[in-house]
């Protein structure tokens, strides 16, 4: 029998073996210390290297030899997380016990009341991140057997069970499972620690994209200050996290949402100098490069991601982007087809092909992708929001207001809703659309916001307004000196009020733009004449 002195000193070969992945030696170890021992603790150090060492089935048969050992929480996690690497689903969520979870995230008493925590010297701590690691892995095993609103239950439990399981978190904002209604209310009933007020910080900046500039850009401001007083002995710790990867991806995804293209594609590109398999920030380069038309750094991009990562559903929407930017919508379809295949779960990927499909007026296919993704994204706002378009590009101008209901803070959801309100000749209900989309855009307008500018100038003036409509139209024209609608209806509101000599003017610099457009030239034609009539009337 080998002396206490000799098992500890096996216990540390063992540790060494796994800290520098020598998992074959540490198994040969664990199993000598397990035999000699009987000790939770040893057999437990057996089925960890047993796991790292890929032998699941093992590992799973050592957990399960004893239905005392199961009692404790950390044997029974373990046990799952061997059948979660086997993909057995079932019995993954039959290991972990019956429990019941409420809407809000509260995890209700257990029928299997034998459960416990065998680690006398674990801390209050470290239960909580076991209860919390066994709700995530239970909305893992229910999103993987597509119960995907029993999986949202669980992962805002994992949440609300210990805020440092970011994993859960993560899950449930990549993939859209909450509005924003719903990450706002789960994000103040954290209960984070007196030290970890950064993190909640960090966390409202993770979900708060939508909101209006100055309200996000305070929350970056925010996390900085407090990073810094975070480590008064060491103001370098705030620097540091002002840099960091994660942060400067979110600040991306936000410049992304507000439209400023290329913001987003500057920061992502020196983020990816930086760290050039960032994921999360790989995605929102692509998506800002589809935005301005780059079609050779997504071509770059995509090449790379295939060969480095070829089973990621990301290198193949990397592709279909590629295609999708130059006009090749046919292959970039099949490849966004390849990329839900890889990852059904991949929301990019079907909004991807809803817009291939609807760039070629397929509206039944286009409308199927984006119900798809409807479905399964219930917190995602675009999906509807192109149901909308479509539906408006069929003349059917109805369902726009369900992306309202998503994301009631995405200015782009306003301008639709206020060209659908134009199109039914609600006048007055478009102007007020129009002004929530430009009151929730970035204090500087950019180019992309124009054609809301025309829009609203456009509704004014058939509301007779023709002092607003001038003002919006020469505001639009500010932002770019080469739209035609800009002119054209900048010329008719003067002619509306018999400035014929203003009109006369734009009416030239809109056929300046389209030499043949109709409307201005019959216009002008017009405008001529009453100058004409007015002239000689004058005499």
């Amino acid at each position: 029998m080998m002396r206490e002195e000799e098992v500890e000193r096996i216990r540390g070969v063992v540790r060494d073996c796994v800290s520098k992945h020598l998992y074959s030696s540490a198994i040969f170890f664990a199993d000598k210390v397990a035999a000699a021992t009987g000790d939770p603790a040893d057999i437990y150090m057996q089925a960890q290297a047993l796991f790292l060492g890929r032998q699941y089935h093992r590992a799973h048969h050592l957990l399960n030899s004893s239905p005392v050992l199961l009692q404790d929480l950390r044997f029974r996690y373990l046990a799952a997380k061997c059948l979660e690497e086997l993909k057995d689903w079932h019995r993954c969520l039959m290991m972990l016990g019956d429990a019941k979870v409420d809407e809000h995230g509260n995890v209700h008493a257990q029928t299997d009341n034998s459960a416990m925590y065998l680690d006398k010297d674990g801390e209050n701590h470290e239960i909580n991140q076991i209860t919390a690691a066994i709700c995530f892995l239970r909305g893992k095993a229910y999103e993987a057997l597509e119960n995907r609103a029993q999986a949202r239950l669980w992962y805002k439990a994992a949440v609300k069970a210990d805020p440092l399981c970011y994993e859960a978190l993560e899950c449930l904002v990549d993939n859209y499972m909450l509005t924003c209604e719903e990450e706002s209310r789960l994000l103040s009933s954290l209960q984070f620690g007196k030290d970890d007020r950064w993190l909640s910080t960090f966390y409202s900046c993770l979900i708060k994209k939508h909101d209006k500039e100055q309200v996000v850009e305070e929350k970056f401001r925010e996390l900085e200050r407090e990073t810094s007083a975070s480590a008064p002995s060491d103001s370098s710790f705030g620097r540091t996290l002002r840099n960091n990867a994660d942060l400067l991806a979110c600040k991306a995804e936000y410049y992304h949402q507000c439209g400023e293209y290329h913001k987003c594609f500057e920061l992502t590109s020196a983020l990816l100098e930086r760290d050039p398999f960032h994921s999360k920030c790989t995605l929102v380069y692509l998506a800002a490069a589809v935005e301005l038309g780059r079609s050779n750094d997504i071509y770059m991009m995509a090449c790379n991601l295939v060969k480095d990562y070829p089973q990621k559903a990301l290198s193949w929407f990397a592709v279909g982007c590629y295609y999708y930017c130059i006009k090749k919508y046919d292959q970039a379809r099949r490849y966004f087809c390849k990329s839900t295949s890889v990852d059904g779960t991949f929301a990019p990927a079907w909004i991807g092909t809803g817009n291939a499909y609807a760039a070629q007026e397929e509206s039944d296919q286009a409308m199927s992708a984006f119900r798809t993704a409807a479905r399964l994204f219930p917190g995602c706002h675009l999906p509807a929001l192109y149901m909308g378009m479509e539906y408006m590009r069929t003349h059917n101008f109805k369902l726009a207001e369900q992306a309202k209901a998503v994301c009631p803070s995405d200015p782009f959801v306003y301008n639709e809703l206020g060209v659908v309100a134009y199109h039914m000749k609600e006048y007055q209900k478009a102007v007020l659309w129009f002004e929530m989309t430009l009151d929730h855009v970035a204090s500087s307008l950019s180019e992309l916001w124009e054609p809301t500018l025309v829009n609203l100038a456009h509704a004014q003036r058939k509301l007779k307004r023709y002092h607003k409509a001038i003002s919006y139209y020469e505001k639009a024209l500010t932002l770019s000196t080469r739209n035609l609608s800009a002119f054209a209806g900048l010329a008719y509101t003067y002619h509306l009020q018999d400035n014929f000599d203003a009109a006369i003017t734009y009416y030239h610099k809109a056929l300046w733009l389209k030499p043949d457009d109709q409307f201005c030239t019959e216009m002008l034609t017009f405008a001529l004449e009453d100058e004409c009539r007015g002239t000689n009337r004058r005499k």
